[in-house]
């Protein structure tokens, strides 16, 4: 598979602290790349640092072949797009209007045959046609969700960038938006996903990348990555790794480990104690 984009050796720094520390990873076409790991670990951060939206303060990214600086903005989002987490809109434009926002790059160069085209595929993968007339700001967050995926469908680029497309989803929608990635990797194109669920992430993607304290700790295909002890190690839980009956990797958790560990937890200091010492302060 050739490879659509790329980090070698980048380091992000935000807020005065590293995010990403010296990653270097491939995105290839043909296959859906997943970005896992604990909260705060730098997954995003890594996905705006390969979308071009992030500044590095060492090493580089490419797309194309090209360092991703020199692309000029409307050229970049005819290349790649993106799905943020926050997925707001100011005013009360129609969930259709936010979809048609999708073409905006293609304006001039796309005829009005080929918008139609790209819109109709967009709504049609990710289920919306019948929230198209509704205010984009009368949406739940997963209606919402799933129209901005839609708009980032409508863009048609050659990578894709998802974060956290199935957090506020049901479990259809979820499935559905998972298989709406895998399609798009079978057509060529070369998807990063940003996923919490280590299952979901080892069912439908090709490789598995775990970031932890901003470092790329481990990538491969699922089977070889998710490991009980590179989890434990990474997450601090202890799983089970398992198989589901169609023979993908399924990582659960252990619930004994829960219980063990709320058990031995200190005496907690109350709130209202916390507000007396506060008080206190000078």
């Amino acid at each position: 598979m050739s490879v659509a984009c790329a980090a070698r050796g980048v380091t992000c720094v935000r807020g005065g602290r590293p995010v990403v520390v010296d990653v270097s990873i491939d995105v290839r076409h043909g296959e859906v790349l997943a970005l896992v790991g604990p909260n705060g670990a730098g997954k995003s951060s890594l996905l705006g640092v390969l979308a071009g939206d992030l500044a590095v303060a060492a090493g580089a990214v490419e797309l194309g072949g090209r360092p991703i600086g020199s692309w000029r903005p409307r050229d970049l989002a005819r290349q790649r797009s993106v799905l943020l987490q926050a997925n707001e809109v100011s005013f009360p434009f129609r969930a259709a209007e936010v979809v048609e926002m999708g073409r905006s790059p293609w304006g001039g160069v796309a005829g009005l045959a080929d918008d139609e085209a790209a819109l109709a595929t967009a709504v049609a993968q990710a289920d919306v046609a019948h929230l198209l007339e509704r205010p984009y700001t009368s949406l739940s967050g997963g209606e919402r969700a799933r129209i901005s995926l839609a708009r980032v469908l409508a863009q048609d680029t050659d990578v894709v960038l998802l974060d956290e497309p199935t957090a506020a989803l049901d479990l259809r929608h979820q499935e559905e938006v998972m298989a709406v990635a895998r399609g798009l990797a079978r057509a060529g194109k070369a998807i990063v996903v940003v996923l919490h669920d280590l299952s979901v992430a080892a069912a439908w993607s090709d490789r598995i990348a775990i970031i932890d304290h901003g470092r790329l700790v481990a990538c491969g295909e699922p089977e070889v990555v998710l490991t009980s002890d590179l989890v434990r190690s990474v997450y601090g839980v202890a799983v089970h790794v398992t198989r589901t009956p169609d023979g993908h990797v399924a990582v659960v958790p252990r619930r004994d480990h829960f219980s063990d560990t709320v058990s031995q937890r200190p005496d907690e200091v109350s709130y209202s104690s916390h507000q007396d010492r506060r008080r206190d302060l000078p």
